[in-house]
């Protein structure tokens, strides 16, 4: 009606707030088809196939376990099981935010005084006493000397790198490691075997390296070696030398085993070593490089309301 009032396109834009697209293209419909060519011409969305009912349907079905004896659902296999399309399930289990084919591993500590050894321990890390030095030891036991049979193929545009299948085992050395909650750095050690008397050597030289502190505080695990009758003689010589045991079931609680982490990554997990020497010296040279750029683990203590706790089962556990 503006058009045949006779106004032009920019006017029509202002009066109107159309664009000029707009206006050309109901002015072409209405030439073709008269008052026909203004009525809507989108067809309509189709009807939805996955209704509430069809996704409370798919919900329920993906939290329970398959028929056919596997352990979870693939999106094929679900669509298969409820005869709806795979798209309709996959998205319905993305709206849902349910993921069968993940899986979280998660430990929980049966230990009656979980929340005691717990405080004690972030304690020591948040708040730890003066004229104090503060370790989280640990030992990294069964490190292979691996070598590589085949030639490593090193890294280049387009190919990571690649190491061949087959290995040559060498030996394996443990590796004691004692992280400062102040400063970061490692003191580390390596040894042919895992005993009792292995673990007082650290420590010793531990003691050694640490004569300005007053006391001592060592957070280590309940391992069997952690409590022989040589290391209570060991403690009741060294009366500055304090114990804190992690409950059960949660070194997590250790800080040196993120740096244990860090190192498996870094030299470990990818390391080619011709020999237990060779292996020695590079776990070696990680440390020693690493106390340069050594940083403190800021700890922190979420809501304890958030920890995970188990119901007890019967059998022999692992």
């Amino acid at each position: 009606m503006a058009l045949a009032d006779g106004l032009s396109y920019r006017e029509i834009e202002r009066k109107l707030g159309a664009s000029a697209p707009t206006v050309s293209k109901w002015k072409i419909r209405f030439e073709r088809a008269g008052m026909a060519g203004l009525q809507g011409q989108h067809r309509g969305s189709q009807p939805r196939t996955a209704t509430p009912a069809v996704q409370a349907r798919i919900i329920r079905r993906a939290q329970q376990k398959p028929s056919d004896g596997s352990t979870h659902w693939s999106c094929r296999k679900l669509a298969e099981e409820l005869d709806i399309s795979k798209s309709t399930v996959q998205r319905v289990l993305a709206q849902a935010q349910l993921r069968p084919h993940r899986l979280d591993r998660y430990m929980a500590s049966n230990d009656p005084e979980f929340e005691t050894k717990a405080a004690d321990i972030i304690g020591l890390y948040l708040n730890p006493p003066q004229h104090a030095a503060v370790f989280c030891v640990d030992e990294k036991t069964a490190i292979q000397a691996l070598d590589r049979l085949d030639p490593v193929l090193p890294l280049s545009p387009g190919r990571a790198e690649r190491h061949g299948f087959e290995y040559y085992r060498h030996g394996t050395l443990s590796l004691y490691a004692a992280l400062n909650v102040k400063t970061g750095q490692v003191e580390g050690k390596t040894a042919k075997r895992h005993s009792s008397a292995d673990f007082i050597a650290f420590l010793t030289d531990l003691i050694g390296k640490t004569k300005w502190a007053r006391q001592i505080h060592i957070v280590l695990d309940n391992l069997s070696a952690h409590k022989t009758q040589a290391v209570e003689e060991f403690l009741a010589a060294h009366p500055k030398v304090r114990f804190h045991f992690t409950p059960t079931y949660s070194s997590w609680l250790n800080q040196v085993e993120i740096w244990f982490a860090k190192i498996e990554r870094d030299v470990i997990a990818r390391g080619v070593f011709t020999s237990v020497a060779d292996l020695h010296r590079k776990l070696m040279k990680y440390i020693r490089v690493y106390a340069q750029h050594a940083r403190p683990i800021r700890w922190t203590y979420t809501d304890p309301k958030r920890r995970v706790t188990a119901k007890r089962i019967t059998g022999t556990p692992h």
